[in-house]
This record gives structure tokens, C-alpha cells and sequence, in this order.
């Protein structure tokens, strides 16, 4: 049985009296606060600190690290977000001395082996992308849309273009639109056609002299590959516009095919996703972006160039919009992404792809006829199931569902987006899951839409926490303890 310790705050697990530790007496003579401290510095009493003793600190935290679901401790089918497994031969390389001891403000004459780092992962970005200029700069996939549509505005703005409209189709992440509506544009988006892809008409109607990007995730976010691609790219070049690829599901097509060879001309990547790094909570993460060579001048900056001697050194592009990001972008895990490529080199990146869409095909297999899936046959990377027929039948939503397989140890999947699938749950189960895993959550899966819809509805039935209300505490947030009466 599960003790409290853990739910408990170390204010509430304090007694009067209890210590961790004791420290030695004082061997100077003792002197009044107020004449070593000016009186503005002078607290009106001692701060509440919690009182408590060392075990008690330590089976909190312990405790407390037990709550959490992880990649290192759960299965975690959470689709759009490649929450994969991090291999922890590239946590020790990205913490070795001469790395982690490199100050930020170091002069480049003793920086070079960081520098040659970095100049190596923006070369292998480019190429990976087909896109061969890179800046490392921004800090997270959202900043690398974000400095992207700077970039493209920046380059409109020098060929004497007022460009305003971004497009982008309706089943598109959420911070596509967002991303372009803070770089100043106008958001325009597309009805998608019946089997989940862009609608070549839909978006032709919309094509103009006004038309800056297309901004779209290929594969999808249903999973589906955007088989027009080099249609729609055509159409965009055509009416002197960009195509933008969100990076963010590259783990379904690496070392298979290429953003810049279907015509997209920009992207970002989510390192942490795609060649792993410590992921969750918002961070951290590095988001670079590959652009064509003639969207390099205006590229973030820094970026890492070579000298002819061979010495590298960071450079400002000549046009460049400016920095996104102090120093040379988020370098852990730059550091991270870049020993993953390292070690598994193109063979093993495109291995990782094909397992990826292996395994995520041979779940659907195993739940479609529980939960169908409403578009394609065939999936990439992920796949979007609905449970609306069981909220038909029985009462049963894709939240009772989700929230039930936290009771079996399983992270929950992504539910309700894409908004264009009824009671949505999008799964991906990456390319280091086992087949018994896969096995097992499937059913697990089967079991639970055979049970009780009120007992599912009541679910989870063994977290600390069932069902909290996630609007007010996202809106209402309670981030410190307060004694007594709030």
C-alpha cells in the first residue's frame, strides 16, 4: 500500500524540532544580524522553513519520483509527440567533461571542438532534410516555425513582395497558425478532403499573388503521407510562394525520403523528438530549421562556418533576421541529437523509420476492430483511431478509455485531436517498442471496453489524483504552499 508521503508537501511532513542535519558550532564570536545586514535586507522574521528529518526527505522524493510515467518506466503511445525511448550511451557522451565544462563566452580559439559539433549537426540536418542551410538557433520546434515565417518574411520583404496570407490545412498542429499569426500574417485554413489529405482544388481556390507559405506536416497528423506533395509544392512555386514542412513527424521518413526533394523549401525539426533527448513538461528541446540555399542569407544567427584553414567560427548571415536564442541554440540537446546520428548512422536511421511505421501498423491491426480508424488503410508513424461508435453504444468516450489505461500502467495516447476525428485517440508507438508491448496494450485495450461504462467513467481507479479539472488548473494554477487558510 501506497503511503502519503509522497502527496504530502514537506510543510505538511513538518514537526518543530526535526532536523536533516546539525550543523557544527559557530567558532567566531557571534554578532547581532543587524549589524552585518542593512535594515531594508532585514526580513521580519525567520522564513517557515519545513522541519524534518532525513529519511523523511528522502522517501518523499522517492515516492514522489514513483507518480510520475516515463519513458524509462511506462509504454508511452502518445502520437504527434514521439515521446521515444532516449538511449543513455548519448546522456553520458553529452555530459562528458570537456563538453560540460565549456563556459558559453569561451573565445572561439578554445572552442573549436564544440564548434566542429555543431558545423557537423547542421551539415547532417541539411542533409537529412535535402535542405542545405541550417541555423541551430531556435529553442524548440514552435521558435523554429516561428523564426521560419520570419525568415520567409524577410526574404518577401527583399524581393519587394507584401506577401500576407499562410495556409495551412485543418488538421494541422495547432502552433502552425499561431507561429504565422505572431510572424504578422494571415491565417487562412483548408477543409481537408474526404480521405484526410490536402485537397488540391481547396487549396488552388486559395493560391494567389497574396500567398506567402503552405505550412504543412507530411505525414500528417492522421498519419497519412501527403501523397500530392510535389503537386502542392509545384502549385506554391507556381504563384511565387514557400512550402514549409513541420519537422515534427520525421520519425516515420528518415532515410527514406526528404522534405527538399518532394519540394518543401523550409522546416524544423524537433531534435528531442526525432533523435531524442529528455522530453516532457514543455522542455527542454532544440528546434533548428533547413531552408533552401536561397533563404540561407536570412537564416537566425550564429551559425558555424569552417575557414579555409579549417578552423570554424560563428558567423552572422548577411541578412540575417538576428538571434532567437542566446549563445548557439539549446546545445544539450543539439549534443544529444547529434551522438544519435553519429551512432546509428543512415542505415540505422532508416531503420528506425521503417520499425516505427512497422510497429505502429501492426497495432492498428490489433485495434481496429475495437477502434476503427477512419482514414487510410495503411498508416506511417501514427495512426488516428476514434471510440465514437462506443460513446454511441455504450456511453463510453475516448477520455473513459485513456483515462482507464493509466490503471494498467500504460501512458495514456494523445485524445481529441485531430479535430477531425470523432472522440480521436491518436497513437504512435515508436520504433523501440517490443511486440509483446504492443501485444499487451492492445489487450489491455480490448479488456477495458468490455467493462462497466460507470466504472469507466470514474477512471482511473489507483492514481493519487482521478479526474482533475485540467481547465481550472491550467487557468488557476497553485504553485506555492500557503500555511493556514488560503
Amino acid at each position: 500500500m501506497r503511503n502519503t508521503l509522497a502527496t504530502q508537501s514537506l510543510f505538511e511532513l513538518s514537526h518543530a524540532g526535526r532536523r536533516a542535519t546539525q550543523l557544527p558550532e559557530c567558532d567566531v564570536p557571534a554578532r547581532p544580524l543587524d549589524e552585518l545586514l542593512p535594515a531594508e535586507s532585514l526580513a521580519e522574521a525567520p522564513p517557515e522553513l519545513p522541519e524534518i528529518t532525513e529519511p523523511d526527505v528522502i522517501r518523499h522524493f522517492v515516492n514522489l519520483s514513483t507518480l510520475n510515467m516515463s519513458v524509462d518506466t511506462h509504454f508511452y503511445p502518445l502520437g504527434s509527440c514521439t515521446m521515444k525511448y532516449n538511449p543513455k550511451r548519448h546522456e553520458r557522451f553529452a555530459g562528458m567533461p570537456g563538453i560540460v565544462d565549456l563556459h558559453p563566452y569561451a573565445p572561439e580559439s578554445v572552442s573549436q571542438g564544440m564548434l566542429q559539433i555543431m558545423f557537423e549537426m547542421q551539415q547532417m540536418l541539411g542533409e537529412i532534410a535535402g535542405l542545405p542551410a541550417v541555423s541551430l538557433q531556435p529553442a524548440a520546434g514552435a521558435q523554429g516555425e516561428f523564426a521560419a515565417l520570419l525568415t520567409a518574411a524577410a526574404y518577401f520583404r527583399d524581393k519587394g513582395e507584401d506577401r500576407r496570407k499562410v495556409l495551412f490545412p485543418s488538421s494541422a498542429h495547432g502552433t502552425n497558425p499561431a507561429s504565422a499569426a505572431l510572424a504578422g500574417f494571415e491565417t487562412v485554413q483548408l477543409e481537408e478532403s474526404p480521405g484526410g489529405l490536402v485537397s488540391i482544388d481547396e487549396l488552388q481556390s486559395h493560391l494567389d499573388d497574396q500567398t506567402a507559405v503552405f505550412m504543412i506536416t507530411n505525414p500528417n497528423t492522421l498519419g497519412l503521407f501527403e501523397r500530392d506533395i510535389k503537386e502542392i509544392s509545384k502549385r506554391l512555386h507556381d504563384v511565387g510562394g514557400l512550402v514549409y514542412i513541420d519537422g515534427a513527424n520525421m520519425n516515420a521518413i528518415l532515410g527514406i525520403t526528404r522534405p527538399g526533394d518532394f519540394g518543401g523549401d523550409m522546416m524544423h525539426y524537433n531534435v528531442h523528438k526525432t533523435f531524442t533527448g529528455p522530453h516532457g513538461a514543455g522542455g527542454p528541446g532544440a528546434g533548428p530549421i533547413a531552408v533552401r540555399d536561397f533563404l540561407g542569407d536570412y537564416l537566425p544567427g550564429p551559425i558555424v562556418t569552417q575557414s579555409e584553414d579549417g578552423t570554424y567560427q560563428l558567423t552572422d548571415p548577411p541578412k540575417s533576421i538576428g538571434r532567437m536564442r542566446s549563445f548557439f541554440g539549446n546545445v544539450g540537446i543539439l549534443l544529444r541529437g547529434y551522438f544519435y546520428l553519429r551512432t546509428l548512422g543512415p542505415d540505422g536511421l532508416r531503420a528506425v523509420s521503417e520499425n516505427a511505421v512497422l510497429n505502429a501498423n501492426y497495432l492498428k491491426a490489433l485495434l481496429k476492430d475495437v477502434l476503427p480508424v477512419p482514414h487510410g488503410e495503411f498508416c506511417m508513424h501514427e495512426f488516428v483511431a476514434s471510440a465514437k461508435a462506443l460513446k454511441t453504444d455504450r456511453n463510453v468516450s475516448a477520455m473513459d478509455i485513456a483515462k482507464r489505461l493509466l490503471d494498467f500502467g500504460f501512458h495514456a495516447p494523445t485524445v481529441y485531436f485531430p479535430l477531425v476525428v470523432a472522440e480521436a485517440m491518436m497513437m504512435e508507438p515508436t520504433e523501440t517498442e517490443s511486440k509483446e508491448t504492443l501485444d499487451a496494450f492492445a489487450d489491455t485495450i480490448k479488456t477495458i471496453v468490455t467493462e462497466d461504462p460507470e466504472f469507466l467513467r470514474n477512471a482511473p481507479h489507483s492514481t493519487p489524483v482521478n479526474r482533475p479539472d485540467e481547465v481550472h488548473a491550467a487557468r488557476n494554477p497553485v504553485l506555492q504552499w500557503v500555511s493556514g487558510p488560503a
